[in-house]
């Protein structure tokens, strides 16, 4: 319905995307308390079989028709997804979550600036990176940030670059439903490989009812509006946005991993949530709606 969408608010998608990182966040704290009964693995292969379930019941994948200019994104979408959840849980289960989600959003960073095409754009970025260089453990402290644990979060990120690319391509035509037919190419992947990492201790049904939270808080909830936003803002504007992550990463880690800030990283996510709200506020009203609009 073209008409319907050119009315939607451009906040609205903006909204979307605060209430996903909210949510991912919470099932990122969650899932790391899992890690000592099933690993990171585990926790992995309990997070997309079920998500992928509730996706699938909610959505009917089999029910969509994607053009063969569709398909190839598709794969790579659904493929990076799988990845970008294996490296990141990888990644926390020895780095800090602040830290882990600050090194991955160099994806989304990468992605901002090169979709960037005026002064103005560059100004958020270069503040957004000015935050994370003053979040990151970069002085004294980088001796005990475990390097494996960095390499497989900036992994992360680099599936999250490819993750918002190809997401935005394959969901044009069919929206929140893409999420679920991604999430099942994912979960045919990744859920074979943490379940025989995890061993026999994944199947215990004491397991479940977390199992359902991650699922719910970390992929069927937050990729569904994710994949609203992608549709409806242009790349740049959707990859600085995503810079306020690491600061609802940190908030998360202090109300439920009992984590805590130092002054000089309030101030970088200070910085980092400046550049997220300056990208919304000089945002320009073209956007993915028109482009959709146009090729109906």
């Amino acid at each position: 319905m073209p008409g319907l969408s050119r009315k939607l608010p451009v906040w609205l998608p903006i909204l979307v995307i605060l209430i996903a990182m909210c949510s991912i966040q919470s099932g990122a704290a969650l899932a790391k308390s899992l890690f000592p009964l099933v690993g990171a693995p585990g926790v992995t292969a309990l997070r997309l079989a079920l998500g992928t379930l509730i996706l699938v019941c909610i959505f009917k994948p089999w029910r969509l028709r994607f053009t063969r200019e569709q398909r190839l994104p598709l794969l790579f979408y659904g493929l990076s997804l799988g990845a970008m959840n294996y490296l990141f849980y990888l990644s926390i289960q020895r780095i800090p979550l602040g830290v882990a989600v600050a090194l991955e959003f160099t994806g989304p960073l990468a992605v901002a600036l090169f979709g960037s095409r005026r002064a103005v754009d560059f100004v958020w970025v270069a503040l957004a990176v000015l935050g994370l260089w003053f979040l990151l453990p970069l002085g004294q402290s980088i001796a005990h940030v475990d390097l494996t644990g960095a390499a497989l979060a900036l992994g992360a990120g680099s599936c999250w670059a490819v993750y918002i690319i190809t997401g935005q391509r394959a969901g044009e035509e069919h929206g929140p439903a893409t999420v679920a037919m991604g999430s099942l190419i994912a979960a045919v992947v990744f859920v074979p490989i943490g379940a025989f990492q995890a061993g026999d201790v994944l199947w215990q049904w004491s397991i479940l009812p977390l199992g359902l939270g991650i699922a719910i808080l970390s992929t069927a909830l937050p990729y569904s509006l994710e994949m609203i936003a992608l549709t409806r803002l242009p790349t740049r504007t959707f990859g600085t946005l995503m810079s306020m992550e690491p600061a609802l990463a940190a908030v998360s880690g202090m109300l439920f991993l009992n984590e805590t800030l130092t002054g000089t990283q309030t101030l970088a996510l200070l910085a980092i949530m400046a550049a997220s709200m300056g990208s919304t506020l000089t945002m320009r009203r073209e956007s993915k709606i028109e482009k959709v609009d146009i090729s109906e």
